[in-house]
């Protein structure tokens, strides 16, 4: 039993939801591969290399592989996609792109977004936002899994020593081209990856005030800066600083929830928070039934307080 993970890289390093789902990679039994799909991805095959539990590295290099476009990667995944009983995807993005078409190519049921692994053919993953874990089992002989990457630790990056092979690169399928990519660029850590996060709501008002009140504590405690939906609709916050179960899952080391009432799509994307603290007017809002500290006060006069005693 061998199971293969998709890397997600930028050809030269390895991204941190890859080491998540080497972990569930792992619980699965057997060896755990990794496939390094890309150009010019020698890098990131040696940074897999290092991934503690890794048996072996796998590096596709093909033009046609440069901006992970969804066809041609996972026709590379196919063509190997026969040696192995599992084969593990990040939920992300790219993982969410690239797992159905692997799936349906191979006519088997694919397994979404799994926080557990309970055995090799029997897996856990959460429903209706989170309120229920629903533990599904396969008999497909080819398991094509997403993990919800904030379900497992992350492994070590490094005190691996896998053996790097590389595979030939498959052609352009022609079925998709790469017109451009338009890449947001800040100074603070991705929200997928930060180990503090602060996220406002709708009662900030407005963009304006939603960037006087909220950045000056990212900024004083070197977070990430999220927002809920209901923020994100109202034009206060861009896109992707979206958090919940139509947004960003995360899960980081401290949570700070400022003006926000915690709808259950917002808590699905934030529960698993290892210390949440929640900052609300509202005594009774929802948010303060997952947060481990409650501060009931005006956010505009809490905030500020905050940041000048830090």
């Amino acid at each position: 039993m061998t199971a293969l993970v998709i890397a997600e890289h930028d050809h030269a390093t390895i991204k941190p939801a890859t080491l998540n789902t080497v972990t569930a990679a792992l619980a699965c039994g057997g060896d755990v591969h990794v496939l390094v799909a890309g150009a010019n991805a020698a890098e990131a095959g040696k940074a897999a290399a290092q991934i503690a539990g890794v048996s072996k590295v796998i590096v596709a290099d093909s033009p046609s592989l440069a901006e992970n476009l969804a066809e041609n990667v996972a026709a590379q995944v196919l063509a190997i996609a026969s040696n192995y009983s599992h084969i593990l995807f990040p939920s992300t993005a790219n993982g969410k792109n690239v797992a159905p078409r692997v799936a349906a190519k191979l006519d088997v049921a694919q397994i979404s977004d799994i926080t557990k692994v309970d055995s090799p053919d029997t897996f856990e993953r959460p429903i209706y936002a989170g309120n229920a874990i629903a533990t599904v089992q396969s008999s497909d002989a080819t398991k094509v899994i997403t993990v919800r990457t904030t379900g497992f630790d992350a492994a070590a990056a490094t005190g691996g020593s896998a053996t790097v092979e590389t595979a030939e690169g498959v052609a352009d399928s022609g079925k998709s081209s790469f017109v451009g990519r338009e890449v947001t660029k800040s100074e603070r850590p991705e929200l997928t990856a930060a180990k503090i996060i602060v996220s406002g709501g709708r009662a900030l008002g407005s963009s304006e005030k939603f960037t006087e009140v909220m950045a000056p504590l990212a900024d004083k405690l070197n977070a990430g800066l999220g927002a809920s939906r209901a923020a994100v609709d109202a034009g206060y916050a861009p896109n992707d600083w979206q958090v919940g179960q139509t947004g960003k899952i995360v899960a980081p080391q401290l949570y700070i929830a400022a003006g926000i009432s915690g709808a259950i799509q917002h808590l699905a994307g934030m529960k698993d928070s290892k210390v949440i603290v929640a900052i609300n007017k509202d005594e009774e809002a929802p948010i303060f039934s997952v947060a481990d500290y409650g501060l009931v006060a005006d956010l505009f006069v809490a905030i500020p307080e905050l940041v000048q005693a830090i």
